[in-house]
């Protein structure tokens, strides 16, 4: 009934978790969702740090933070994603401090000119049994015994202590990704809570990566399996709040077949 993806990334595997509809409008349908001011105020910021690391460690300073955060709110000051929050001359200026403010607590976190890293927004591909695993890692790092560190920076809340091993999932598919193209498992994975200036880190292991591997067949096996029968049941959760595709979930009184026909392309 519906096109079987060949790939799949962290944020796919997750999204079908999460809600299968949601996942079917979002990566099957591939129906547009309006931006939210979290998600591009993250993006923005990963930009900037991106930015950052494009200097040489020892230009990795905090005047040429704040150009970075400059050359990055340039570039999205004409982008969809910023264009289209409809920020008033009040709401531009907080989303502008906001974002400053959240670059600079990176430089409490750690100090980037004893960074040595491999690659930062750095694009990674591997088969897995036939399935193309695909993720963007913010950066990877080897320290100073050549081992490899991934790094994910957040800009949300850091989360409670019962919830730290699902924050862990995502990198922890990095980490697969990292063994499968280097040849080389990840000494740690580091989620970088900028927010808070908290850090979560992981040491990868050959258990920990075999369910990584387990989970993602699983997840791609009901994935085949909605595609064929065409049932991708809706999950409520609390992401429900913040879901755009809402008025089209039958938990909410919706009929998803319309969704394709209403959304503007």
């Amino acid at each position: 009934m519906y096109e079987v993806p060949t790939s799949l990334s962290p944020s796919r595997v997750e999204s079908f978790i999460n809600c299968p509809l949601a996942f079917r409008f979002s990566s099957i349908e591939k129906l547009p969702e309006p931006p939210t001011v979290p998600t591009t105020r993250g993006s923005l910021v990963h930009r900037a740090l991106e930015l950052l690391f494009h200097h040489p460690a020892s230009e990795r300073t905090p005047d040429n933070l704040e150009l970075a955060v400059d050359a990055a709110l340039t570039e999205y000051r004409v982008h969809p994603d910023y264009t289209q929050l409809g920020f008033n001359e009040a709401d531009a200026a907080q989303f502008d401090v906001d974002c400053r403010e959240l670059s600079r607590r990176y430089l409490e976190m750690e100090d980037p000119a004893a960074v040595t890293e491999v690659g930062v927004e750095l694009w990674l591909e591997a088969d897995l049994n036939g399935l193309q695993l695909r993720g963007i890692i913010d950066r990877l790092d080897r320290d100073e015994s050549g081992d490899l560190i991934v790094v994910d920076y957040k800009t949300g809340r850091a989360p409670g202590p019962k919830y730290e091993t699902k924050s862990l999932q995502g990198v922890h598919f990095y980490a697969l990704l990292c063994e499968k193209v280097y040849g080389q498992r990840p000494k740690e994975v580091r989620l970088m809570y900028l927010k808070s200036a908290q850090q979560i880190a992981v040491t990868p292991t050959t258990q920990s990566l075999q369910h990584t591997t387990r989970r993602t067949l699983a997840v791609f096996e009901a994935v085949e399996r909605a595609c064929t029968t065409g049932n991708f049941a809706p999950k409520q959760s609390a992401l429900c709040r913040s879901c755009s595709f809402q008025r089209w979930c039958p938990e909410f009184g919706g009929d998803p077949a319309r969704a394709a026909d209403e959304i503007p392309r």
